[in-house]
């Protein structure tokens, strides 16, 4: 095959690669396209052969998440101290598929180098030489990476409870992704959607009840709406012109989101703020 033909095989692959890391499907398409049109510039100006050209895109595909993850960190993180350890009993187990309901919003915490680390052995199985190659670092490293990672991820939800802006932004990341297991997840079984009297004029609907139905209105959609604080409550908000137009007011209970409400009444529309940077996790003020 030529290089087109086993990247087009490899698409799905690096695609699935992209979106774990990011939880973005979006962004991962851009990635992966990315990493496509990074190889046509090295084949054309190197004219030499790639010996594996399955790792070589998995390790450029992997880099840009990479880079992408930096970009989304308001403040420098310290990367782990890194020692030589013993193999970790616990490197086997494919942990990502089994924690629950938050995981995604647990490795949204992660450092960006955790996060790669996690994500490519604990859900896909790549060998700590491999992961290495990818962050620059010696297998020890990696290993380390993955296992700090690990226990973050492990912690009991009494010592790890989300706060309620990453229950927000788990279910606005899932809608945009088009994730409907995890918007069900997200969800308490009574869910309900509501809108006030200027929101419904605006085009949201009145009333929806129940976590399915909640779930099939949401998913896939909600693509430009921004995160903001309604007052000191983590929510999310369409806005034109700069301004917000109709905000997503949410009620968070034990973790779950138990009900969201479309409101565009002007009082309430000036009081909402963006949250950027470190705002996210710092709150207002």
């Amino acid at each position: 095959m030529d290089q087109t033909e086993i990247f087009e095989a490899e698409r799905p692959r690096l695609l699935s690669i992209a979106t774990r890391v990011l939880a973005d499907h979006a962004e991962a398409e851009d990635v992966v396209q990315q990493a496509w049109l990074r190889l046509e510039r090295t084949v054309s100006r190197d004219q030499t052969a790639i010996d594996s050209l399955p790792a070589w895109l998995t390790t450029v595909t992997t880099r840009l998440c990479l880079d992408r993850l930096r970009a989304r960190t308001p403040v420098p993180v310290d990367e782990v101290d890194v020692a030589e350890t013993a193999p970790d009993p616990a490197d086997d187990v494919a942990l990502a598929d089994t924690v629950g309901i938050a995981l995604q919003a647990v490795i949204d915490r992660l450092t960006p180098r955790e996060r790669v680390a996690f994500v490519l052995h604990d859900s896909f199985g790549f060998e700590f030489a491999t992961i290495a190659a990818v962050l620059d670092t010696t297998p020890a490293a990696a290993r380390k990476l993955a296992s700090r990672a690990r226990s973050k991820v492990a912690q009991p939800a009494a010592e790890d409870a989300l706060a309620d802006w990453e229950v927000v932004d788990a279910f606005m990341a899932a809608a945009r992704g088009g994730d409907l297991d995890r918007l069900l997840q997200l969800l308490a079984p009574d869910a309900v959607v509501g809108a006030d009297e200027a929101a419904i004029l605006a085009g949201t609907p009145a009333s929806i009840e129940g976590r399915g139905e909640v779930a099939a209105f949401f998913n896939g959609s909600a693509h430009a709406a921004l995160p903001v604080f309604v007052d000191d409550r983590p929510g999310s908000a369409w806005f034109h012109r700069g301004a917000a137009a109709v905000v997503f007011d949410f009620t968070v209970e034990r973790g779950r989101v138990a009900g969201i409400t479309f409101r565009a009444d002007p009082h309430v529309l000036g009081r909402v703020v963006r949250r950027t940077g470190a705002a996210v996790k710092a709150g207002p003020g």
